[in-house]
Parts: C-alpha cells; sequence; structure tokens
C-alpha cells in the first residue's frame, strides 16, 4: 500500500465521484479507477459499492477512511519536520478558512506573509465554521480561521480579530427607511439565509436568542452556499439577509443595499490549532503576524 494510493482512496471517498478526485488530483479517471481496484484486489476487501453510474463507499471503506486521513496526515507531518530543517527558506503551509475571512480579512495578511516568506508555498481553502474544524481536527489543515464558536476540545481557539455583521436590505424594501426594528418585524420578513453551518448564521441565531427571538420562527425564502449569492439574490428582491460589513461594505456606500436599523453586536474571528499536532516554524510565524496585527488594532 502506497501514500499515493490512500491519497486516492481518500480523495474518491470524500467526493463520492471518481471524474471529481481524479481531477482535484490532476489524474485521469482511468488512473484513479485502477488505484482503487488494485488496492481492493490487494486486500480482498470492497471499499466502494458500484451502483449503476455511481459509487458510495461501503462500510469497510467507512472504517478504513478514518485510518487513512489519520496516515496521511502522519505522513504530511513527518514530511513537515524535514522540510522544517531549512528554517523558513522551504516548505508549505495549508490554511482552511470560513467563506467571509477567507474572501475579505485573510487575503492581505496572506500577501504580507508570502512577501516576508516567498519561499513557503500557501495553501488556502474554503470552508464553513464546522468544515474548518475538521479539517483541523483531521490534520488537512495546519491552521483554520473561523468565524463562530466553536466547542472541540482538540483544537485551541484564540481570538485574532473582530467583525461586525449588518442586517441588509434592498432600497425599495419597507425595512430600508431606517426605522428600528421589532422581534416581530424580525419574523414577518422574508429572510436568505446562508447555510446551517456557517459562522454568520450561527452568529445571528445566537444575537437573536439574546433579544428573544426564536430563529426557527424566521421565514427563510432562500438558503444559498455563498455570501455574495446570498448579497446579489437579496438586491434582487423583497428580502433580507444577515452578513459581514466585509461583504457589503461597497454596495451600502453607494446605496444598492440599505442597511437595517436593528443592533448587532461585534464578532470575533477565530485561529483554530490543534493541540497535539507538530507546530512548523510557518504556522508559528503567521500566527504570530496576526496576533501583533490584532494587538495594534486593539490599541488604537
Amino acid at each position: 500500500m502506497t501514500l499515493e494510493q490512500l491519497r486516492i482512496f481518500v480523495e474518491v471517498a470524500e467526493r463520492g465521484h471518481l471524474t471529481q478526485a481524479a481531477s482535484a488530483l490532476a489524474l485521469t479517471p482511468s488512473a484513479v479507477s485502477s488505484s482503487i481496484r488494485v488496492l481492493e484486489s490487494r486486500y480482498s476487501t470492497p471499499l466502494f459499492n458500484r451502483v449503476g453510474r455511481r459509487i458510495e463507499i461501503s462500510e469497510a471503506g467507512r472504517i478504513f477512511l478514518t485510518e487513512a486521513r489519520a496516515t496521511l496526515a502522519s505522513a504530511r507531518t513527518a514530511e513537515l519536520v524535514l522540510s522544517e530543517l531549512s528554517g523558513l527558506r522551504s516548505g508549505s503551509l495549508s490554511i482552511q478558512a470560513s467563506q467571509t475571512i477567507a474572501s475579505y480579512w485573510l487575503p492581505s495578511l496572506l500577501v504580507d506573509f508570502h512577501q516576508r516568506y516567498p519561499q513557503i508555498a500557501l495553501s488556502l481553502t474554503i470552508g464553513n465554521t464546522q468544515q474548518v474544524a475538521q479539517a483541523v481536527t483531521d490534520g488537512a489543515a495546519d491552521l483554520g480561521f473561523i468565524e463562530g464558536e466553536i466547542d472541540e476540545p482538540e483544537l485551541i481557539t484564540e481570538t485574532v480579530g473582530q467583525d461586525h455583521i449588518v442586517a441588509v436590505v434592498a432600497p425599495g424594501h419597507p425595512w430600508a427607511n431606517g426605522k428600528p426594528r421589532t422581534a416581530a418585524d424580525l419574523l414577518s420578513g422574508q429572510w436568505i439565509m446562508r447555510e446551517q453551518g456557517s459562522g454568520t448564521r450561527s452568529a445571528f441565531e445566537e444575537l437573536l436568542k439574546d433579544i428573544g427571538v426564536d430563529a426557527s420562527g424566521l421565514q427563510i425564502a432562500l438558503t444559498l452556499p455563498s455570501n455574495e449569492a446570498v448579497r446579489t439574490a437579496v438586491m434582487s428582491g423583497p428580502f433580507a439577509t444577515v452578513v459581514s460589513e466585509l461583504v457589503v461594505a461597497s454596495h451600502l456606500q453607494v446605496g444598492l443595499l440599505c442597511r437595517i436599523n436593528i443592533d448587532l453586536p461585534p464578532r470575533s474571528f477565530y485561529l483554530l490549532r490543534h493541540k497535539a499536532r507538530y507546530k512548523t516554524k510557518a504556522s508559528l510565524a503567521l500566527q504570530e503576524m496576526i496576533q501583533q496585527q490584532h494587538a495594534a488594532l486593539l490599541v488604537q
């Protein structure tokens, strides 16, 4: 069994699709299919069930997936330890972040980091809060950045930034007139929201709880998978939403969207790191740079 076979198996298992896995691995579908067949034949164990043109992971495959992920994480750690021998003159840093952070807050920081350490290869993957936490837990990411609180005993959580979420509507919406909105108002409106598990949605639901509003009573017309999709949909119809101010700042400025008059307190951005996994010099350097920036903003 080789690490390459494990990588192929994990990619197929997570995507549930041979062609998509092949594309992600820069391999041909036939090479991916052949690798899976060799692994199954070598150990006389079906890892996937073939259902028509689809494949589904088998029970044996689900059990093996946990071990395969752990083995790949250990191999990656060993590789990182070797690359550390050259200091910060080479190596890689894998980061996973939630959408708002990855699109609007983190890029400038990564540019600064690259300018300081140009030999470090940076990899950024986007996921929602739950996906980011899982990636750091599994060792698929060195660092994670999220905008929602989590309860994961294997991870260290550190506040590294602050954000404001705002409720917005299109200019023609009845709530665009600047009048204060009550809990009853919020329950009477039509909302467009991010998916369950997104930091923005979780933060808004917690804020509603604080003002005595049951989030399950919101009339959610659409659930969309990205901030940009939510923003565009709200601009196109009689809906309200909540997003980071970073996402809609320019739209508010030119009048394409209007802020709803409801007080929403700031929320924190968090850095996630595994408690037990090896801390690379690159990850520590990025963490220190972000900590310094956060400390400087707090004293302004």
